[in-house]
């Protein structure tokens, strides 16, 4: 990694909409290669700027170095792929679930 910042400080930085390949690569410490690699396994699916070059979001990102930390593992890039974006999934229907019980919760406060 090129900074001594946490990689989820440096995503959450506000001066890039999107990140070109390569800089997404350098980002997350590994290769272009390897977020081909992700495209093709349709983890992610790259933004495309004006001139048509690959750019990355800052959640893309995120999703990519998981995958990536699976991979590491040992994990099966197709796997890899299948598992983060359970993860994601699992994630986004905890966050519901919370927000759901939570009004629930402050509803039955008012009764």
């Amino acid at each position: 990694m090129t900074e001594d910042r946490p990689l989820s400080d440096r995503l959450d930085d506000d001066d890039y909409p999107a990140y070109t390949m390569g800089r997404a690569a350098e980002m997350i410490g590994t290769t272009p290669g390897f977020l081909r690699a992700l495209g093709e396994a349709r983890l992610i699916t790259p933004l495309r700027s004006e001139g048509g070059h690959r750019r990355y979001s800052r959640y893309q990102l995120r999703i990519a170095a998981r995958a990536r930390e699976l991979v590491d593992q040992g994990t099966p890039v197709e796997a890899a792929c299948r598992i983060v974006i359970l993860e994601d999934q699992l994630e986004e229907a905890q966050r519901l679930n919370e927000r759901y019980r939570s009004a629930a919760d402050n509803g039955d406060r008012a009764h």
